[in-house]
């Protein structure tokens, strides 16, 4: 079983920033990618950044040079710093980490966080 801890999030002003820091925990033989989503009321849930296990890299095309998603100092953390923040960043922010463990592949996703961004 993986579980993951997210944290960060909170209240900030337009062009602010704030970091998001999700980390994976369980026996996890190896992690595939690590990516964030995010939720805007009355809107799916959409890809915002994703990582791979490489550290290939991509985006959604609305956080382009504001966000920037890394692997932290240990292989089960990733980061997302973001900068530049916009109202319409607005969302609970969602953890996602696809690997495999004893049993087979995993795909988990952690708890929300709040980001509100006003304007």
């Amino acid at each position: 079983q993986v579980h993951l801890v997210v944290s960060g999030g909170g209240l900030v002003q337009t062009g602010g920033s704030l970091r998001l820091t999700c980390i994976a925990s369980g026996t996890i033989f190896s992690i595939n990618a690590m990516g964030w989503y995010r939720q805007a009321p009355g809107k799916q849930r959409e890809l915002v950044a994703v990582i791979s296990a490489g550290g290939t890299t991509n985006y959604a095309d609305s956080v382009k040079g504001r966000f920037t998603i890394s692997r932290g100092n240990t292989e089960n953390t990733v980061n997302l710093q973001m900068d530049s923040l916009k109202p319409e960043d607005t969302g609970v922010y969602y953890c996602n980490v696809r690997g495999v463990i004893l049993k087979g592949t995993f795909d988990s996703w952690g708890q929300g966080t709040q980001v509100t961004v006003s304007s």
